[in-house]
């Protein structure tokens, strides 16, 4: 029950229903707030205890000053809890120890149950094995099944364990579609209040459901724990970036181009840890769809939130998805009692202000490795060109980075070339070069939860297969829809057949090419690549193109919307300026060009407005849960603790409370400890944490080789992450990492100082030595360390490798976060300085003093890091609120939640 000092609490009655709600109005205030602020400050209306949230965090919210730096902490207390299968295996996993702890401790395991409704959505296991005929998505099922018997199994035995918690099973959607299209509320009803769905997921793009109106980021999965626990969220009243939109998109341009524009501008103003929000005449232009795919790539400018008001558009997309009137009229009806309602001349109170004005939009992509940097499409060719220098010739440049080159080669016209002859297994023979577009994905939920560009797709297929078009033949073509609403609406216009053609048949429904689970390429091209050191890109309608992340064979990778993908497959090479040379050739010999089959915008429409209706949806979600036979046939076991299979490599017991007690070990200072890593600028989480295949001469292979798995049964370290063992040795292990303390290397390796020589050596192997010896670690990293996915295992792994602490220019927010979850301190360097500029090398011994002083229950502003080389700094503390302190001092959040939960 609510405090209700402010006596907000009141009724809003809709149709024959009457609800509690927490009037906004009845703090002084709350008027000229931001839409994303007015939603924080219901939170701590509906949730104000007295003791952990205040009537003074009330009126802090109330009274917020738009200029100021963030200072205020609050406690949010999301509506409900959303997870993937990667992130959300290791979250039932760790409940499920919990369970084990609260049992070994003396409580009742069954009082370990999510407080806030949870649902997993199971979508990162399916792999693009197959491709390019009808079989494809069938065969990709059997594999993903066969590979994850017995996670799927113990997240079948969680659904029936635990309350609260649901999971959409394989072969359904991608989480952030399936959320938009059926599981969000935009406003939540629960024991009789009617309050703003608000919500933590565990994966960054959780953040597309902003496009709902609904408030809500992800977070690490140990956060998302304890949110599902009932513990708030502790965070600082942040600042709000208002963005205007002002016009309308102009012909030829899509959703992407829209959102590739927008993550250049904010990635250069700079919103990390603040809230972005959309406001203006503009936004009322722009479909529920295009503000789907806007919200989903806030991780990518770096933004918690990019959250649009409730508007007509938000009601008509609910209506469209399938919603009950009653819910349709609830969500108006609450949004305009409470000032939630878009005003669009409305100029709400901001911190910081930019403006776009749509009509000057152009097509783009975004590449070669990073999704903030915005190439126009015509000048694609010409930068490609420029980039693909950086690798395939060493450049001085290089050492700057975390990432390496490869060796120069010959050129034409100053662009790298090397022609390698293939030939497939039909016999037929042809040529790649450098920048051959050997993956050409529909994937993502970014974009195929947008109808319009993925009819456009559609449609650019049907105009290419009509004039005799094909798919170049080294390209793998994939589609992965987000849900199987998409499939019906190509079925229903049509549609299918002409993207079967061109090979871009169903591949799965899940989050495949974006995250890695790109498959294969065929073992000719692979050979081909390999052995001639070609520097081959990957053209994807996603949001992640980290270098690494979408196939070890391919070092170039570009973001594109759709219909481009459709393009560059025809096309086959990024030499080709596709906006000005012919892409391919028709059944007359007459060159074709991208604006010949590019489809208007009226034609897209007409799709959209004849192919997809409401019906579609709330036949394709009747019975989401249930699952098919396959799913519903699994064999699971009983009882309130689970039963652990010691010869299980998927899923096993983690080490996180052994020899836990209910008493707090004190806090201790840093002393002798040594450098596991040294990194440079731009180190994200897809770096650090494990993802993508696991190669046999790692010691992820090498450990489930020693306990008889197949090479060809290894499957994702994503897949694995329930099993500690495996993720622990891929931590560190990414094949583009560069550590300057080895250099000359690239991937998981460090120089072991406990061996005579100190030796290079894998980070795993260097960990173990290090962790016998006594010997803490530390990480020395540059700016925006652990940007990218909010991926638990990127501190899970960090802990458990033996590092105490991180030192880095500067912070993603998840990250940092993560690691103070974890019991790893995050240090930055005072303004000004970095490790070279401090003259250090990852060879030093590092003693770090001052962090006893969190025993006392304060937190010091800075610790003193000296060196036994004689370097000495003060290392700014970036433990940001109390809660986070709190967390720290009992060695990780999940040990704070434990013992809290038992004191109750």
């Amino acid at each position: 029950m609510s405090a209700n000092s402010f006596d907000a609490r009141s009724t809003l009655s809709v149709g024959d229903e009457s609800y509690e709600i927490f009037r906004l109005d009845k703090v002084d205030g709350s008027a000229r707030l931001p839409y994303s602020l007015k939603v924080l400050l219901e939170n701590l209306l509906r949730t104000e205890d007295g003791a952990n949230i205040t009537a003074d965090h009330i009126r802090a919210v109330g009274g917020w000053d738009a200029s100021a730096q963030p200072s205020q902490e609050i406690q949010f207390t999301p509506a409900r809890v959303i997870m993937q299968d990667f992130t959300g295996v290791p979250c039932v996993v760790d409940l499920a120890t919990m369970r084990e702890a609260v049992k070994d401790l003396g409580g009742d395991p069954s009082r370990i149950n999510p407080l806030a409704p949870a649902e997993l959505v199971i979508d990162h296991s399916v792999v693009a094995d197959r491709f390019g005929t009808p079989e494809a998505f069938t065969q990709n099922v059997e594999l993903e099944y066969g590979r994850n018997k017995e996670r799927y199994q113990f997240l079948r035995w969680g659904q029936t364990a635990f309350d609260e918690f649901k999971v959409v099973p394989p072969g359904t959607g991608i989480v952030h579609q399936v959320n938009i299209e059926h599981l969000a509320r935009t406003v939540m009803v629960r024991n009789g209040q009617a309050y703003p769905d608000t919500l933590v997921g565990t994966d960054s793009h959780t953040t597309m459901v902003n496009g709902l109106g609904v408030l809500g980021w992800g977070v690490g999965g140990i956060e998302a724990e304890a949110a599902m626990l009932g513990q708030p969220v502790s965070m600082l009243i942040p600042r709000v970036v208002g963005f205007k939109l002002t016009g309308a998109l102009p012909t030829g341009t899509t959703a992407t181009d829209l959102v590739l524009t927008i993550t250049e501008m904010l990635r250069k103003h700079g919103v990390v840890g603040k809230f972005v929000e959309f406001y203006g005449e503009g936004v009322s232009a722009v479909p529920l769809a295009n503000r789907a795919t806007i919200g989903n790539m806030s991780p990518e400018f770096g933004s918690t939130a990019a959250i649009f008001p409730i508007d007509v558009e938000t009601v008509n997309y609910l209506k469209l998805t399938g919603r009950s009137e009653q819910q349709l009229a609830l969500v108006e009806a609450y949004a305009k009692a409470q000032g939630l309602w878009l005003d669009p001349a409305a100029e709400p109170d901001f911190s910081e202000k930019l403006e776009l004005d749509l009509a000057s939009v152009v097509p783009s992509i975004a590449g070669p490795k990073r999704p903030q940097d915005r190439i126009v499409l015509a000048e694609a060719a010409e930068r490609f060109a420029t980039d693909v220098r950086n690798y395939v010739a060493d450049d001085e440049e290089a050492g700057k980075e975390s990432f390496p080159a490869s060796d120069a080669p010959a050129s034409r016209n100053g662009v790298p070339t090397r022609p390698t002859p293939v030939t497939a297994p039909d016999g037929s023979s042809y040529e790649i070069d450098h920048g051959a577009v050997t993956v050409a994905a529909i994937t993502s939920c970014t974009n195929t939860s947008n109808p319009y560009v993925m009819v456009a797709a559609a449609l650019v297929a049907k105009k290419a297969v009509e004039k005799g078009l094909t798919r170049k033949p080294w390209v793998k073509t994939t589609l992965a829809p987000g849900s199987k609403v998409v499939t019906d609406y190509f079925d229903r216009a049509g549609l299918t057949p002409y993207l079967d053609k061109l090979g871009f048949n169903l591949v799965g429904y899940g989050c495949t090419t974006c995250i890695g689970n790109s498959g294969p390429l065929p073992d000719e091209v692979s050979k081909a690549v390999n052995d001639a050191d070609l520097a081959v890109a990957a053209v994807l309608s996603g949001n992640r193109n980290f270098e690494g992340r979408i196939n070890p064979d391919v070092k170039m990778n570009y973001l594109a919307s759709p219909p481009l993908v459709v393009a560059y497959a025809i096309a086959g090479s990024m030499k080709t300026d596709i906006t000005r040379e012919a892409i391919g050739i028709d059944t007359e010999g007459k060159p074709v060009y991208l604006a010949d089959i590019w489809p208007t915008e009226q034609e897209v429409n007409e799709v959209v407005a004849s192919a997809i209706g409401e019906e579609m949806f709330k036949t394709s979600y009747a019975d989401v849960f249930a699952g098919d036979a396959q799913w519903q046939a699994l064999p699971i076991p009983t009882g309130d603790t689970f039963e652990w299979d010691a010869e299980s490599t998927y899923v096993r017991k983690p080490p996180y409370f052994d020899g836990m007690t209910m008493d707090l070990a004190p806090v201790e200072d840093i002393a002798g400890a040594r450098v596991l890593a040294k990194l440079g600028d731009s180190v994200t989480t897809d770096h650090i944490s494990p993802a993508g295949s696991i190669k046999a001469d790692t010691p992820a292979g090498q450990y489930l080789t020693e306990h008889g798995v197949k090479r060809g049964d290894f499957n994702s370290y994503g897949s694995r992450r329930g099993n500690h063992e495996v993720m622990i040795r891929g931590t560190f292990a990414n094949i583009r990492l560069r550590n300057q303390i080895a250099p000359g290397t690239e991937g998981g390796y460090t120089r072991d100082f406990t061996q005579e020589g100190a030796p290079v050596a894998f980070i795993y192997d260097a960990s173990q030595n290090y962790q016998a010896a006594g010997t803490p670690l530390v990480v020395l990293a540059g700016k925006e360390y652990g940007s990218g996915s909010s991926r638990d295992w990127a501190a899970k792994g960090t802990a458990l490798l033996g590092v105490k602490a991180a030192i880095a220019e500067s912070y993603e927010r998840i990250h940092r976060s993560n690691l103070i979850g974890m019991g790893v301190l995050p240090l930055q360097y005072p303004e000004g300085a970095t490790a070279q500029s401090l003259g250090l090398t990852g060879e030093e011994t590092f003693t770090i003093t001052g962090v006893t002083a969190l025993n006392d229950g304060s937190t010091p502003a800075t610790v003193k890091v000296s060196t036994d080389t004689g370097v000495e700094f003060d290392a700014i503390l970036r433990i940001d609120t109390p809660g986070e302190a709190d967390y720290y001092r009992n060695g990780g959040i999940m040990q704070y939640v434990l013992r809290s939960l038992l004191r109750k």
